[in-house]
């Protein structure tokens, strides 16, 4: 099911069939480095996480992560939406694409498409992100996005600190 459609990109919900896609995606260095290793080894594994992760995030919270695909172009490219997570009272968005679609603005235009969908279909008063302190891309991403950094935090006791931002609906 589409959720979101920009000029050049087609945003759905993620299903089970995406497994393939999100083992190789989870599998990346740049995903190991900056959002972490999901532990995704086999396509059974991605299945699973898939299941236990953005589709259940569909049915209990009314959003996830959406696979991005290229208009007119079946290959997904990455992965973009809102995340609930424990540690933050208010979703937060969360971004992912294959290298040869980088520096291309894909991210950009998924991630404001998402951010939108957010304050205005889902009325939510307040998006988060995050990101690791030395992911430069993602740093400049999120503030070209116009959110604003509150700071540093750990997601839990035993993680590396993240910087912290904001977006005011």
């Amino acid at each position: 099911m589409t959720v979101v459609e920009t000029e050049r990109l087609l945003l759905r919900e993620l299903t089970t069939d995406d497994a393939a896609f999100m083992l190789s995606l989870a599998n990346e260095p740049s995903y190991l480095r900056f959002i972490g290793d999901k532990g995704l080894r086999s396509v059974d594994d991605a299945r699973t996480y898939l299941l236990q992760g953005p589709i259940a995030s569909y049915a209990t919270n009314g959003f996830g992560l959406y696979l991005v695909a290229l208009k007119g172009e079946p290959p997904p490219i990455g992965i973009c939406g809102l995340i609930k997570r424990p540690a933050l009272e208010h979703p937060d968005v969360g971004f992912a694409f294959l290298p040869a679609y980088w520096s291309q603005g894909y991210a950009y235009e998924a991630a404001n498409a998402v951010l939108a969908y957010g304050r205005g279909t889902l009325k939510l008063p307040r998006i988060l992100a995050i990101t690791q302190t030395d992911n430069t891309s993602s740093l400049r991403l999120l503030r070209r996005l116009g959110l604003t950094q509150q700071g540093l935090m750990r997601l839990s006791p035993d993680d590396h600190e993240v910087a912290l931002f904001e977006l005011d609906a």
